[in-house]
């Protein structure tokens, strides 16, 4: 009668351990390949930034004279003082810091509680309504400008921040409600239902109970809204027309003139203007993620 032979346990092992050696290198090599990727990404995109710090300390000879990849022989720290104090950037970082914070808050409060109305609360119209701020989505902006214009005109607010603020307000609201939408809808109910049972109104559902609990997702909102908003010019550089209301992306005109060009001045303007949203970005960073991915799966 033949016999079967079997190979021991202990050899079995012997013979693996090869195998999950290659494969541990594998995933090491493949790891060490995406990192070394993701560097060279990142310093594509950090490039930019570095290049346009080194550009605001040059003056206009070594703009044109020198190499763009060159350092400045002299820094120019004095083109920061010259653009705050001579150029009225201080005034104008100022209005932007107003118009970006109250047109966020205001976004972000009302397009919450239009989510809140269309996807905790029961009524007739609610898809309705969705579709009509969806519809928002698809209106060009640039299109806008001489109805808003002209509106403006009729009840006095051209050369006012409200205008301004009402502008940002309204044109973000279709991409806000969008971003809370999904979250939203991920929300369970089981907690609202256990605070209507307590006696809770609706507004101390609202501010008290599910306002926190969409804070990550507020998070992302606010920094996609203050982005656009510090960014704009358009709509500044059409309604408002006195100095003293002006934004830094407008203010940054005062530095070009019919003969000469301060581009060092310039340059200093653009990293002041950035700096709030590099600072804010970073702060909010782990919350932009969490708001983004914490949506996406419902349950």
């Amino acid at each position: 009668m033949d016999t079967v032979k079997t190979v021991p346990t202990g050899n079995r092992v012997k013979e693996k351990k090869p195998f999950l050696k290659t494969k541990k290198i594998g995933t090491r090599v493949a790891y060490g390949i995406l990192y070394l990727f993701l560097a060279i990404v990142a310093v594509f995109q950090t490039y930019p930034i570095i290049w346009l710090f080194l550009f605001s300390l040059k003056n206009n000879q070594e703009v044109f004279n020198m190499s763009p990849f060159s350092l400045p022989a002299n820094p120019k720290w004095e083109n920061y003082l010259k653009v705050w104090t001579e150029g009225n950037i201080g005034q104008y970082f100022i209005n932007s810091v107003i118009y970006t914070v109250s047109a966020v808050v205001l976004t972000v409060l009302l397009a919450s509680m239009v989510t809140f109305a269309i996807t905790r609360m029961k009524w007739k119209a609610s898809k309705l309504v969705l579709g009509l701020f969806m519809v928002g989505l698809m209106i060009p902006v640039h299109s806008t400008l001489i109805p808003l214009f002209n509106t403006f005109t009729n009840i006095n607010l051209i050369d006012s921040p409200l205008s301004v603020i009402l502008t940002y307000t309204a044109f973000n609201l279709p991409i806000t409600i969008m971003i809370l939408l999904g979250f939203y809808e991920a929300l369970p109910r089981e907690v609202e239902e256990a605070a209507i049972i307590d006696g809770a109104s609706i507004h101390h559902i609202f501010f008290r109970i599910t306002l926190p609990m969409t804070s990550p997702v507020i998070a992302t909102a606010a920094i996609i809204n203050m982005i656009y908003n510090w960014n704009e010019f358009v709509f500044v550089n059409t309604f408002i027309s006195s100095d003293t209301y002006k934004t830094l992306t407008v203010g940054i005109q005062n530095f070009i003139g019919q003969y000469t060009t301060d581009w060092g001045a310039i340059g200093a303007t653009l990293v002041i203007s950035i700096l709030p949203i590099l600072i804010a970005f970073f702060i909010l960073s782990n919350r932009i993620v969490e708001g983004i991915t914490a949506g996406s799966v419902k349950g």
